[in-house]
């Protein structure tokens, strides 16, 4: 059994590799070619046309949180895991000069990249800064919006991470998370270190991930939109990810190769799904 700290470390350790040297697809979402993923995930053309080439090659999500929500002129807006910064530069955008948007990773590599892209953007209302989700470096009840892009499943503190969301949200704030969840998932899946770097083995449950939010003192938590994955998706992801994973995963407790695809396809069919999580701070 891995410590958190192990997990972590194996995690950013992989998503430094992969911005290091991007990968053609998402962890968690369609793959090749670079910037479908994104565009499949929910983001529209012109979203990813207003936006630094290579924030969108390096995205890496299960669905774009900003699609449903009702962010507006002059919000604040958390980005968890917020990468090369393709979501935190939407929000920029959306709330315009009389908003804020912040992005918290752990990882320099993606820092760095998102300083990059926020540079070439041109935008003076969106920053981005070091930490943990589990832990996060801003003020208490000072968010109008969290969101996040398929990175609490990569934590292995989910009740900190949902509290966290609470503590930051202003009262009345809301979140909108596109995450990854799963259910009875075989515990050789669950075991395999590239795997959950891969947004898969350390998924909850919906019921745990909804019951987890409101345990938060969140309110209102609902699922507003899913998407199963069926075998032929499954299959597709794994065979056309493997070679960056064993690349880019390969500081994770474990490989993927070419003689468990199916293995992993036909045990997780129906299991594995992204879905988009709401919830709001009660006033």
């Amino acid at each position: 059994m891995r410590t958190e700290e192990e997990i972590r470390r194996s995690v950013s350790e992989a998503y430094s590799r992969a911005v290091s040297r991007p990968v053609e697809g998402s962890c968690c979402g369609s793959p090749v070619p670079q910037g479908v993923a994104a565009k499949l995930a929910g983001y529209t053309s012109e979203e990813l046309a207003s936006l630094p080439p290579q924030a969108v090659v390096n995205s890496f999500g299960c669905g774009n949180p900003l699609a449903l929500s009702e962010i507006g002129e002059g919000d604040v807006v958390v980005d968890l895991g917020s990468g090369a910064g393709i979501d935190i530069l939407l929000a920029a955008k959306r709330v315009g000069p009389s908003g804020r948007a912040i992005g918290i990773d752990m990882t320099e590599e993606m820092i760095a990249k998102a300083r990059e892209n926020i540079a070439a953007a041109g935008l003076g209302n969106v920053e981005v800064r070091k930490g943990i989700i589990e832990e996060l470096p801003v003020e208490s009840s000072s968010a109008d919006w969290v969101i996040s892009n398929c990175v609490i499943n990569l934590s292995p503190d989910k009740p900190r991470v949902f509290a966290e969301i609470a503590r930051v949200l202003k009262p009345g704030g809301r979140m909108l998370v596109s995450d990854i969840v799963a259910r009875d998932l075989p515990a050789w899946v669950k075991g395999n270190g590239a795997l959950y770097c891969s947004c898969i083995a350390g998924a909850i449950s919906e019921e745990e991930y909804l019951e987890g939010l409101r345990r938060a003192g969140l309110e209102d938590a609902q699922v507003r939109e899913r998407l199963v994955y069926d075998r032929s998706q499954l299959i597709a992801l794994v065979k056309s990810e493997l070679p960056q994973l064993e690349r880019a995963l390969a500081c994770c407790a474990g490989t993927i190769g070419d003689d468990t695809i199916a293995r992993i396809a036909e045990s997780v069919e129906g299991k594995i799904w992204s879905a988009k999580f709401y919830a709001r701070k009660p006033l």
